[in-house]
Protein backbone atom coordinates (compact mmCIF):
# COMPACT_ATOMS: atom_id res chain seq x y z
CA UNK A 1 0.00 0.00 0.00
CA UNK A 2 1.39 3.40 -0.99
CA UNK A 3 1.59 6.38 1.37
CA UNK A 4 -1.18 8.05 -0.65
CA UNK A 5 -3.45 4.99 -0.35
CA UNK A 6 -2.77 4.75 3.40
CA UNK A 7 -3.65 8.43 3.89
CA UNK A 8 -6.75 8.10 1.72
CA UNK A 9 -7.98 5.09 3.72
CA UNK A 10 -7.33 6.96 6.99
CA UNK A 11 -9.34 9.95 5.76
CA UNK A 12 -12.22 7.73 4.70
CA UNK A 13 -12.29 6.07 8.12
CA UNK A 14 -12.24 9.40 9.94
CA UNK A 15 -15.02 10.82 7.77
CA UNK A 16 -17.17 7.69 7.84
CA UNK A 17 -20.53 7.91 9.64
CA UNK A 18 -20.52 7.01 13.32
CA UNK A 19 -22.38 3.76 12.62
CA UNK A 20 -19.57 2.66 10.29
CA UNK A 21 -16.79 3.74 12.67
CA UNK A 22 -18.38 1.91 15.59
CA UNK A 23 -18.89 -1.31 13.69
CA UNK A 24 -17.95 -4.20 16.04
CA UNK A 25 -14.76 -6.02 15.14
CA UNK A 26 -15.15 -9.15 17.29
CA UNK A 27 -17.91 -11.30 18.72
CA UNK A 28 -17.08 -9.75 22.11
CA UNK A 29 -18.05 -6.30 20.81
CA UNK A 30 -21.09 -7.55 18.88
CA UNK A 31 -24.42 -6.92 20.61
CA UNK A 32 -27.57 -8.92 19.95
CA UNK A 33 -28.53 -12.04 17.96
CA UNK A 34 -27.49 -14.41 20.72
CA UNK A 35 -30.01 -16.92 19.39
CA UNK A 36 -27.83 -17.54 16.32
CA UNK A 37 -24.27 -16.62 17.39
CA UNK A 38 -24.31 -17.14 21.15
CA UNK A 39 -21.89 -19.61 22.70
CA UNK A 40 -22.84 -23.18 21.82
CA UNK A 41 -25.05 -22.35 18.84
CA UNK A 42 -24.58 -24.27 15.61
CA UNK A 43 -23.40 -21.23 13.68
CA UNK A 44 -20.94 -20.10 16.36
CA UNK A 45 -19.48 -23.60 16.62
CA UNK A 46 -19.09 -23.92 12.84
CA UNK A 47 -17.39 -20.50 12.66
CA UNK A 48 -14.93 -21.31 15.44
CA UNK A 49 -14.22 -24.69 13.82
CA UNK A 50 -13.60 -22.92 10.49
CA UNK A 51 -16.33 -24.96 8.80
CA UNK A 52 -18.33 -22.06 7.48
CA UNK A 53 -21.54 -22.77 5.55
CA UNK A 54 -23.00 -20.45 2.94
CA UNK A 55 -25.81 -18.49 4.53
CA UNK A 56 -28.47 -15.84 4.11
CA UNK A 57 -28.81 -13.31 6.93
CA UNK A 58 -32.40 -12.10 6.95
CA UNK A 59 -33.55 -9.32 9.22
CA UNK A 60 -34.65 -5.70 9.64
CA UNK A 61 -32.27 -2.78 8.95
CA UNK A 62 -29.74 -1.93 11.62
CA UNK A 63 -29.59 -5.38 13.24
CA UNK A 64 -25.95 -6.16 12.36
CA UNK A 65 -26.05 -8.25 9.18
CA UNK A 66 -23.05 -6.59 7.50
CA UNK A 67 -21.12 -6.50 10.76
CA UNK A 68 -21.75 -10.17 11.42
CA UNK A 69 -20.49 -11.11 7.95
CA UNK A 70 -17.30 -9.10 8.49
CA UNK A 71 -16.65 -10.69 11.90
CA UNK A 72 -17.23 -14.17 10.51
CA UNK A 73 -14.66 -13.60 7.75
CA UNK A 74 -12.16 -12.22 10.28
CA UNK A 75 -12.57 -15.08 12.75
CA UNK A 76 -12.17 -17.72 10.03
CA UNK A 77 -9.23 -15.79 8.50
CA UNK A 78 -10.99 -15.85 5.16
CA UNK A 79 -10.52 -13.33 2.40
CA UNK A 80 -13.50 -10.97 2.54
CA UNK A 81 -15.15 -9.57 -0.60
CA UNK A 82 -18.12 -7.27 -0.22
CA UNK A 83 -20.42 -6.31 -3.09
CA UNK A 84 -23.74 -4.53 -3.29
CA UNK A 85 -26.88 -6.00 -4.79
CA UNK A 86 -27.58 -2.53 -6.19
CA UNK A 87 -24.27 -1.65 -7.84
CA UNK A 88 -22.55 -4.94 -8.73
CA UNK A 89 -22.88 -6.84 -11.98
CA UNK A 90 -22.12 -10.22 -13.52
CA UNK A 91 -18.60 -9.23 -14.65
CA UNK A 92 -17.55 -8.30 -11.11
CA UNK A 93 -18.97 -11.53 -9.70
CA UNK A 94 -17.04 -13.61 -12.23
CA UNK A 95 -13.84 -11.68 -11.44
CA UNK A 96 -14.26 -12.32 -7.71
CA UNK A 97 -14.95 -16.02 -8.34
CA UNK A 98 -11.87 -16.34 -10.55
CA UNK A 99 -9.61 -14.69 -7.97
CA UNK A 100 -11.14 -16.84 -5.22
CA UNK A 101 -10.30 -20.01 -7.16
CA UNK A 102 -6.69 -18.88 -7.63
CA UNK A 103 -6.40 -17.91 -3.96
CA UNK A 104 -7.79 -21.26 -2.84
CA UNK A 105 -5.37 -23.12 -5.08
CA UNK A 106 -2.26 -21.10 -4.14
CA UNK A 107 -2.69 -20.51 -0.41
CA UNK A 108 -5.71 -22.55 0.61
CA UNK A 109 -7.44 -19.42 1.87
CA UNK A 110 -11.21 -19.42 1.56
CA UNK A 111 -13.10 -16.44 0.18
CA UNK A 112 -16.22 -15.10 1.80
CA UNK A 113 -18.40 -13.24 -0.68
CA UNK A 114 -20.73 -10.92 1.16
CA UNK A 115 -23.62 -9.64 -0.96
CA UNK A 116 -25.47 -6.80 0.71
CA UNK A 117 -29.10 -6.53 -0.38
CA UNK A 118 -28.93 -9.81 -2.26
CA UNK A 119 -32.65 -9.47 -3.00
CA UNK A 120 -31.67 -6.78 -5.51
CA UNK A 121 -29.85 -9.34 -7.66
CA UNK A 122 -31.88 -10.68 -10.54
CA UNK A 123 -32.06 -14.38 -11.38
CA UNK A 124 -29.18 -14.21 -13.88
CA UNK A 125 -26.88 -12.60 -11.31
CA UNK A 126 -27.79 -15.17 -8.66
CA UNK A 127 -27.29 -18.00 -11.15
CA UNK A 128 -23.73 -16.77 -11.88
CA UNK A 129 -22.52 -17.44 -8.34
CA UNK A 130 -24.42 -20.73 -7.94
CA UNK A 131 -21.71 -23.10 -9.30
CA UNK A 132 -19.00 -21.38 -7.23
CA UNK A 133 -21.04 -21.78 -4.07
CA UNK A 134 -21.79 -25.38 -4.97
CA UNK A 135 -18.16 -26.40 -5.49
CA UNK A 136 -16.84 -24.44 -2.49
CA UNK A 137 -14.93 -21.78 -4.41
CA UNK A 138 -16.97 -19.13 -2.60
CA UNK A 139 -18.64 -19.08 0.78
CA UNK A 140 -21.70 -16.91 0.26
CA UNK A 141 -23.10 -14.65 2.94
CA UNK A 142 -26.10 -12.75 1.64
CA UNK A 143 -27.89 -10.04 3.59
CA UNK A 144 -31.49 -9.11 2.96
CA UNK A 145 -34.40 -7.33 4.59
CA UNK A 146 -36.81 -9.25 2.32
CA UNK A 147 -38.09 -12.79 2.74
CA UNK A 148 -35.45 -14.98 1.04
CA UNK A 149 -38.13 -17.54 0.16
CA UNK A 150 -39.39 -15.06 -2.45
CA UNK A 151 -36.23 -13.11 -3.31
CA UNK A 152 -33.48 -15.76 -3.57
CA UNK A 153 -33.63 -18.38 -6.34
CA UNK A 154 -34.42 -21.88 -5.10
CA UNK A 155 -31.16 -23.58 -6.20
CA UNK A 156 -29.10 -20.98 -4.34
CA UNK A 157 -31.38 -21.01 -1.32
CA UNK A 158 -31.12 -24.79 -1.06
CA UNK A 159 -27.34 -24.49 -0.75
CA UNK A 160 -27.43 -21.90 2.02
CA UNK A 161 -28.66 -21.76 5.60
CA UNK A 162 -31.10 -18.99 6.41
CA UNK A 163 -30.54 -17.22 9.73
CA UNK A 164 -33.21 -14.77 10.86
CA UNK A 165 -31.92 -11.75 12.77
CA UNK A 166 -34.22 -10.00 15.23
CA UNK A 167 -34.71 -6.32 15.98
CA UNK A 168 -32.46 -5.15 18.80
CA UNK A 169 -34.07 -4.64 22.18
CA UNK A 170 -34.17 -1.18 23.73
CA UNK A 171 -31.52 -2.20 26.25
CA UNK A 172 -29.21 -3.41 23.48
CA UNK A 173 -29.61 -0.16 21.55
CA UNK A 174 -28.98 1.74 24.81
CA UNK A 175 -25.67 -0.10 25.30
CA UNK A 176 -24.61 0.66 21.74
CA UNK A 177 -25.40 4.37 22.12
CA UNK A 178 -23.56 4.64 25.44
CA UNK A 179 -20.49 2.94 23.98
CA UNK A 180 -20.45 5.27 20.99
CA UNK A 181 -20.86 8.35 23.19
CA UNK A 182 -17.93 7.40 25.40
CA UNK A 183 -15.48 5.93 22.85
CA UNK A 184 -12.87 8.62 22.18
CA UNK A 185 -11.06 6.69 19.43
CA UNK A 186 -13.86 5.68 17.07
CA UNK A 187 -16.90 7.27 18.66
CA UNK A 188 -17.86 10.69 19.96
CA UNK A 189 -16.03 10.61 23.28
CA UNK A 190 -13.60 13.36 22.21
CA UNK A 191 -16.57 15.76 21.85
CA UNK A 192 -17.69 15.11 25.46
CA UNK A 193 -21.38 14.51 24.80
CA UNK A 194 -23.73 14.44 27.77
CA UNK A 195 -27.10 12.69 27.42
CA UNK A 196 -29.44 12.73 30.35
CA UNK A 197 -31.60 9.68 30.90
CA UNK A 198 -34.65 11.26 29.27
CA UNK A 199 -32.71 12.13 26.09
CA UNK A 200 -31.19 8.65 25.94
CA UNK A 201 -34.60 7.01 26.40
CA UNK A 202 -36.11 9.19 23.67
CA UNK A 203 -33.31 8.28 21.28
CA UNK A 204 -33.67 4.57 21.99
CA UNK A 205 -37.45 4.68 21.71
CA UNK A 206 -37.45 6.52 18.38
CA UNK A 207 -34.78 4.23 16.91
CA UNK A 208 -37.24 1.29 17.00
CA UNK A 209 -34.57 -1.37 17.41
CA UNK A 210 -32.37 0.01 14.60
CA UNK A 211 -28.83 0.62 15.86
CA UNK A 212 -27.77 2.47 12.71
CA UNK A 213 -30.66 4.92 13.03
CA UNK A 214 -29.82 5.53 16.68
CA UNK A 215 -26.13 6.20 15.97
CA UNK A 216 -26.84 8.47 13.00
CA UNK A 217 -29.23 10.58 15.10
CA UNK A 218 -26.78 10.66 18.00
CA UNK A 219 -23.98 11.88 15.73
CA UNK A 220 -26.16 14.63 14.27
CA UNK A 221 -27.37 15.79 17.68
CA UNK A 222 -23.85 15.87 19.16
CA UNK A 223 -22.26 17.63 16.20
CA UNK A 224 -24.94 20.33 16.26
CA UNK A 225 -24.71 20.94 20.02
CA UNK A 226 -22.55 23.86 21.17
CA UNK A 227 -20.02 23.05 23.91
CA UNK A 228 -20.47 24.77 27.25
CA UNK A 229 -17.77 26.35 29.39
CA UNK A 230 -16.56 22.89 30.42
CA UNK A 231 -16.44 21.77 26.75
CA UNK A 232 -19.39 19.42 27.31
CA UNK A 233 -22.15 19.10 24.74
CA UNK A 234 -25.50 18.62 26.47
CA UNK A 235 -28.07 16.69 24.44
CA UNK A 236 -31.73 17.29 25.29
CA UNK A 237 -34.89 15.40 24.34
CA UNK A 238 -35.78 18.21 21.93
CA UNK A 239 -32.40 17.86 20.18
CA UNK A 240 -32.85 14.12 19.86
CA UNK A 241 -36.32 14.55 18.38
CA UNK A 242 -35.03 17.21 15.98
CA UNK A 243 -32.16 14.96 14.87
CA UNK A 244 -34.46 11.96 14.47
CA UNK A 245 -37.36 13.94 12.91
CA UNK A 246 -39.71 10.98 13.31
CA UNK A 247 -39.74 7.44 14.54
CA UNK A 248 -37.94 4.93 12.36
CA UNK A 249 -40.97 3.08 11.00
CA UNK A 250 -40.52 -0.30 9.38
CA UNK A 251 -42.76 -0.98 6.45
CA UNK A 252 -42.61 -1.86 2.79
CA UNK A 253 -45.15 -1.90 0.01
CA UNK A 254 -44.49 -5.34 -1.37
CA UNK A 255 -42.58 -7.35 1.20
CA UNK A 256 -43.23 -9.24 4.41
CA UNK A 257 -43.98 -6.19 6.54
CA UNK A 258 -46.64 -5.08 4.08
CA UNK A 259 -48.40 -8.44 4.25
CA UNK A 260 -47.77 -9.05 7.95
CA UNK A 261 -49.24 -5.70 8.97
CA UNK A 262 -52.34 -5.94 6.78
CA UNK A 263 -52.82 -9.48 8.12
CA UNK A 264 -52.68 -8.18 11.70
CA UNK A 265 -55.18 -5.46 10.76
CA UNK A 266 -57.67 -7.81 9.11
CA UNK A 267 -57.42 -10.42 11.86
CA UNK A 268 -57.97 -7.76 14.53
CA UNK A 269 -61.16 -6.61 12.79
CA UNK A 270 -62.27 -10.22 12.39
CA UNK A 271 -61.62 -10.77 16.11
CA UNK A 272 -63.93 -7.82 16.93
CA UNK A 273 -61.05 -5.85 18.53
CA UNK A 274 -61.48 -2.21 17.45
CA UNK A 275 -58.51 -1.00 19.52
CA UNK A 276 -56.01 -3.34 17.87
CA UNK A 277 -57.57 -2.71 14.46
CA UNK A 278 -57.20 1.08 14.81
CA UNK A 279 -53.60 0.65 15.98
CA UNK A 280 -52.62 -1.41 12.93
CA UNK A 281 -54.47 1.04 10.69
CA UNK A 282 -52.46 3.90 12.18
CA UNK A 283 -49.22 1.92 11.74
CA UNK A 284 -49.92 1.41 8.05
CA UNK A 285 -50.96 5.01 7.39
CA UNK A 286 -47.96 6.46 9.24
CA UNK A 287 -45.63 4.19 7.30
CA UNK A 288 -47.04 5.37 3.97
CA UNK A 289 -49.15 2.35 3.01
CA UNK A 290 -51.46 2.92 0.04
CA UNK A 291 -54.78 3.87 1.72
CA UNK A 292 -56.81 2.51 -1.19
CA UNK A 293 -55.20 -0.88 -0.62
CA UNK A 294 -56.49 -0.74 2.96
CA UNK A 295 -59.94 0.31 1.75
CA UNK A 296 -60.09 -2.59 -0.70
CA UNK A 297 -59.24 -5.04 2.06
CA UNK A 298 -62.05 -3.60 4.21
CA UNK A 299 -64.54 -4.16 1.39
CA UNK A 300 -63.44 -7.79 1.08
CA UNK A 301 -63.62 -8.26 4.85
CA UNK A 302 -67.12 -6.79 5.04
CA UNK A 303 -68.40 -9.42 2.62
CA UNK A 304 -66.27 -12.33 3.81
CA UNK A 305 -66.34 -12.02 7.60
CA UNK A 306 -69.47 -9.99 8.39
CA UNK A 307 -71.74 -10.84 5.51
CA UNK A 308 -75.40 -11.32 6.32
CA UNK A 309 -74.86 -10.74 10.05
CA UNK A 310 -74.73 -7.01 9.20
CA UNK A 311 -75.36 -6.56 5.46
CA UNK A 312 -74.90 -2.79 5.77
CA UNK A 313 -71.22 -3.38 6.59
CA UNK A 314 -70.48 -3.77 2.90
CA UNK A 315 -72.21 -0.44 2.23
CA UNK A 316 -70.11 1.23 4.94
CA UNK A 317 -66.87 -0.23 3.55
CA UNK A 318 -67.65 0.83 -0.02
CA UNK A 319 -68.67 4.27 1.21
CA UNK A 320 -65.33 4.61 3.01
CA UNK A 321 -63.50 3.64 -0.20
CA UNK A 322 -65.48 6.19 -2.18
CA UNK A 323 -64.96 8.91 0.43
CA UNK A 324 -61.23 8.24 0.52
CA UNK A 325 -61.05 8.38 -3.27
CA UNK A 326 -63.06 11.62 -3.27
CA UNK A 327 -61.26 13.60 -0.54
CA UNK A 328 -57.82 11.95 -0.42
CA UNK A 329 -55.39 12.18 2.49
CA UNK A 330 -55.07 13.31 5.20
CA UNK A 331 -58.84 13.64 5.77
CA UNK A 332 -59.45 10.30 4.05
CA UNK A 333 -58.04 8.59 7.14
CA UNK A 334 -61.23 9.48 9.01
CA UNK A 335 -63.71 7.41 6.95
CA UNK A 336 -61.15 4.59 7.00
CA UNK A 337 -61.11 4.75 10.79
CA UNK A 338 -64.92 4.88 10.96
CA UNK A 339 -65.26 1.86 8.68
CA UNK A 340 -62.61 -0.02 10.66
CA UNK A 341 -64.41 0.54 13.97
CA UNK A 342 -67.81 -0.27 12.44
CA UNK A 343 -66.60 -3.55 10.96
CA UNK A 344 -64.69 -4.52 14.10
CA UNK A 345 -67.77 -4.01 16.28
CA UNK A 346 -70.27 -5.56 13.85
CA UNK A 347 -71.60 -9.11 14.35
CA UNK A 348 -69.67 -11.64 12.30
CA UNK A 349 -70.68 -14.37 9.87
CA UNK A 350 -68.85 -16.09 7.04
CA UNK A 351 -71.89 -18.18 6.08
CA UNK A 352 -72.27 -16.59 2.63
CA UNK A 353 -68.58 -17.09 1.88
CA UNK A 354 -68.67 -20.71 3.06
CA UNK A 355 -71.82 -21.34 1.03
CA UNK A 356 -70.04 -20.11 -2.09
CA UNK A 357 -67.04 -22.35 -1.38
CA UNK A 358 -69.26 -25.42 -0.95
CA UNK A 359 -71.23 -24.67 -4.11
CA UNK A 360 -68.02 -24.03 -6.06
CA UNK A 361 -66.68 -27.40 -4.95
CA UNK A 362 -69.84 -29.13 -6.20
CA UNK A 363 -69.58 -27.28 -9.51
CA UNK A 364 -66.05 -28.63 -9.89
CA UNK A 365 -66.71 -32.14 -8.63
CA UNK A 366 -70.10 -33.02 -10.13
CA UNK A 367 -71.63 -33.09 -13.59
CA UNK A 368 -72.94 -29.72 -14.75
CA UNK A 369 -76.45 -30.96 -15.42
CA UNK A 370 -78.96 -28.99 -17.51
CA UNK A 371 -81.06 -26.34 -15.85
CA UNK A 372 -84.38 -27.93 -14.73
CA UNK A 373 -87.09 -27.33 -17.31
CA UNK A 374 -89.44 -25.52 -14.92
CA UNK A 375 -86.76 -22.89 -14.28
CA UNK A 376 -86.21 -22.11 -17.97
CA UNK A 377 -87.94 -19.23 -19.74
CA UNK A 378 -90.25 -20.34 -22.54
CA UNK A 379 -89.72 -17.46 -24.95
CA UNK A 380 -90.85 -19.35 -28.09
CA UNK A 381 -93.60 -21.83 -28.92
CA UNK A 382 -91.02 -24.54 -29.53
CA UNK A 383 -89.65 -24.01 -26.05
CA UNK A 384 -93.13 -24.28 -24.54
CA UNK A 385 -93.73 -27.49 -26.45
CA UNK A 386 -90.48 -28.84 -25.05
CA UNK A 387 -91.67 -28.20 -21.50
CA UNK A 388 -89.75 -25.03 -20.75
CA UNK A 389 -91.33 -23.31 -17.72
CA UNK A 390 -93.81 -26.11 -17.14
CA UNK A 391 -94.71 -26.50 -13.48
CA UNK A 392 -93.01 -23.27 -12.44
CA UNK A 393 -94.59 -21.76 -9.33
CA UNK A 394 -94.59 -17.96 -9.24
CA UNK A 395 -93.77 -17.10 -5.60
CA UNK A 396 -95.98 -13.98 -5.50
CA UNK A 397 -99.07 -16.05 -6.25
CA UNK A 398 -98.78 -17.72 -2.85
CA UNK A 399 -99.32 -16.66 0.75
CA UNK A 400 -96.37 -14.72 2.18
CA UNK A 401 -94.90 -14.75 -1.33
CA UNK A 402 -93.42 -18.19 -0.81
CA UNK A 403 -93.97 -21.79 -1.83
CA UNK A 404 -91.39 -24.59 -1.63
CA UNK A 405 -89.91 -25.58 -4.98
CA UNK A 406 -86.99 -27.70 -6.16
CA UNK A 407 -84.50 -25.36 -7.83
CA UNK A 408 -81.30 -27.44 -7.95
CA UNK A 409 -80.51 -30.15 -10.50
CA UNK A 410 -81.91 -33.52 -9.46
CA UNK A 411 -78.46 -34.89 -8.62
CA UNK A 412 -78.04 -32.11 -6.06
CA UNK A 413 -81.60 -32.12 -4.79
CA UNK A 414 -80.76 -32.19 -1.08
CA UNK A 415 -77.67 -30.01 -1.07
CA UNK A 416 -77.59 -27.29 1.60
CA UNK A 417 -74.92 -24.66 1.10
CA UNK A 418 -76.02 -21.66 3.12
CA UNK A 419 -76.24 -22.21 6.87
CA UNK A 420 -77.27 -18.92 8.52
CA UNK A 421 -75.67 -18.08 11.84
CA UNK A 422 -77.13 -16.65 15.03
CA UNK A 423 -75.48 -13.20 14.93
CA UNK A 424 -77.11 -9.88 14.10
CA UNK A 425 -79.41 -9.68 11.10
CA UNK A 426 -78.55 -13.23 10.11
CA UNK A 427 -80.41 -14.56 13.14
CA UNK A 428 -83.58 -13.09 11.62
CA UNK A 429 -82.69 -14.68 8.29
CA UNK A 430 -82.31 -18.03 10.04
CA UNK A 431 -85.77 -17.71 11.59
CA UNK A 432 -87.28 -16.81 8.22
CA UNK A 433 -85.58 -19.75 6.50
CA UNK A 434 -86.84 -22.14 9.15
CA UNK A 435 -90.35 -20.77 8.79
CA UNK A 436 -90.24 -21.25 5.02
CA UNK A 437 -88.28 -24.45 4.62
CA UNK A 438 -88.36 -26.06 8.05
CA UNK A 439 -85.48 -26.50 10.48
CA UNK A 440 -83.91 -29.21 8.30
CA UNK A 441 -83.10 -26.57 5.69
CA UNK A 442 -81.07 -24.39 8.06
CA UNK A 443 -79.48 -26.76 10.54
CA UNK A 444 -75.84 -27.73 10.01
CA UNK A 445 -75.72 -30.98 8.07
CA UNK A 446 -74.24 -33.90 9.95
CA UNK A 447 -74.88 -36.70 7.48
CA UNK A 448 -72.23 -35.63 4.96
CA UNK A 449 -74.70 -34.66 2.26
CA UNK A 450 -73.00 -31.28 1.76
CA UNK A 451 -69.65 -32.88 0.97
Amino acid sequence: MTLFEHRSRHELRSRAPLAARMRPRTFHEYIGQEHIIGQGTVLRNSIEADRLPSMILWGPPGTGKTTLASIIAHVTQSHFEQVSGVASGVAELRRIAGEARERLGMSGQATVLFIDEIHRFNKAQQDVILPYVEDGTLVLIGATTENPSFEVVSPLLSRARVFALESLSDEQVRRIVRTAASDAERGLGALSPSLNEDALSALVNLANGDARTALNALELAVSSAAPDADAKRHISVAMVEDAMQQRSLRHDKGGDLHYDTISAFIKSVRASDPDAAIYWLARMLEAGEDPLFIARRLVVLAAEDIGMAAPQALTVAVAAQQALHFIGLPEGRIPLAEATVYLATAPKSNASYMALNKATQDVRDTRNEPVPLHLRNAVTGLMRDMGYGEGYKYAHDYEANFTPTQNLPDSLRNRRYYQPGNQGYEARVRERMERWWGSARTRADTDGRNG
